[in-house]
């Protein structure tokens, strides 16, 4: 197997986060409490334009905590997308709560059309919460989401596991919605070494998570509880990465971006390739995601291979929720479903984005791509499966 040169997204780390690791060594504060946890806590608030940040172990308890913290659980219904990681499924499901599967729509992201018929369809169960995911950095239409969540008594709890950073209509990553769940994972924009967060103006809602997060003690001196908790706080090593990170939030947004100009040369250069979500304004850029017109799964494997061999790392879309066994054989799972994601997964692909790769190396990635697509994508035109997009299914489980 060929070693990666070129990877999709690893993080960078220098004398910055070596120095606050070194502060938190020296302050003996290593465990879940002190002032640099403190300090990443209200840095964070600050960063997403929040009055409250919760740092906890990871981006998947931040999901699952801002759910419980909100009143979602046993008996809810909770819409999240189709395409997405498995983590933001997973959090509804370790809550207590159904999944409700939506399609995306042609940028990939949670199609507020199909969420308002959902809302519309199932008023008298109610729907609790709808879940959006800003997904490669992309801000969903939070906006459009609030005024229907709004109008249905549903809460929304935003997946920002992805967008740190990212800017769009006055909106940036993590500040909308009741609450939102960042991650700071090691191929994040930023990192902690992994772990999560819930940001939020509600005061109520981060006390319920902090409290939920350290065991849910309701007197801490007596070791005295009333309900079940976690142990999903964050450490204050991580905090201190973290926190040298997110002071280094503008120069990772800003080499990524650089990346992702290179890569629009790409697609100026190749008809048939182009950036899923059409670059949209305010994007943090944190992964690429090329799609290729006019060939199907086949194709995208075959380029992955070729990129593999030369030690570039690429990764498929995210495999549609409705597709795996996990839900398949659900049949409690609903779904509304246009077929969109299917047709997203068979043709797109994430490129190297990381801020440690240099121009040059991008440029390797963007040659190497436009080569192949000019000289071996017309093999795979006549072998693309009949798979046209389909008009909107709605089920109650099963396949579409």
């Amino acid at each position: 197997m060929t070693a990666v040169r070129i990877p999709l997204s690893n993080p960078t780390t220098g004398p910055q986060e070596r120095s606050m690791v070194n502060e938190v060594l020296a302050s003996g504060w290593v465990a879940p409490a002190g002032p640099m946890l403190e300090r990443f806590e209200q840095e964070l608030a600050a960063t997403t334009g929040r009055r409250y940040a919760v740092a906890l172990s990871s981006g998947t308890a931040a999901l699952q905590l801002q759910l419980l913290a909100a009143g979602v659980g046993e008996g809810s219904i909770v819409i999240c997308p189709t395409l997405t990681f498995v983590a933001t499924l997973n959090a509804i499901t370790h809550a207590g709560a159904t999944p409700m599967l939506v399609d995306c729509d042609e940028s990939g992201l949670l199609d507020v059309a199909l969420v308002e018929q959902a809302l519309r369809r199932d008023a008298e169960r109610r729907i609790a919460a709808v879940v959006p995911v800003d997904l490669y950095g992309r801000l969903a239409d939070h906006r459009a989401l609030e005024e229907l969540t709004s109008q249905h008594g549903a809460e929304l709890l935003v997946d920002a596991a992805e967008s740190l950073g990212a800017q769009h209509n006055g909106l940036r990553g993590g500040g909308s919605g009741r609450a939102a769940a960042v991650s700071f994972n090691g191929n994040k924009i930023v990192t902690a070494a992994g772990g999560g967060a819930v940001v939020t103006d509600d005061e109520r809602l981060a006390h319920k998570v902090r409290y939920l997060s350290t065991q849910a003690k309701a007197r801490s001196d007596l070791y005295f509880h009333t309900e079940p908790g976690f142990n999903f706080r964050m450490s204050s090593l991580q905090a201190a990465v973290g926190l040298a990170q997110l002071q280094r939030l503008d120069e990772f947004l800003s080499v990524r971006s650089a990346h992702r100009k290179r890569y629009r040369q790409l697609c100026a250069e190749n008809t048939g390739v182009s950036i899923l979500g059409g670059d949209a304004p305010g994007d943090n850029c944190w992964l690429t995601v090329l799609t290729f017109d006019g060939v199907g799964s086949e194709a995208i494997d075959a380029l992955r291979d070729h990129l593999a061999a030369e030690g570039i790392e690429t990764r498929r879309v995210f495999t549609p929720l409705h597709l795996m066994p996990l839900t398949a054989a659900n049949r409690q799972c609903p779904r509304v479903l246009s077929g969109r994601a299917v047709e997203l997964f068979d043709t797109s692909l994430a490129v190297p984005s990381s801020p440690i790769s240099p121009p040059e190396a991008i440029d390797e990635v963007a040659e190497r791509i436009g080569q192949w697509w000019r000289t071996q994508a017309a093999r795979f035109r006549d072998r693309r499966p009949g798979r046209r997009r389909r008009p909107v299914t709605t089920t109650s489980g099963g396949h579409e």
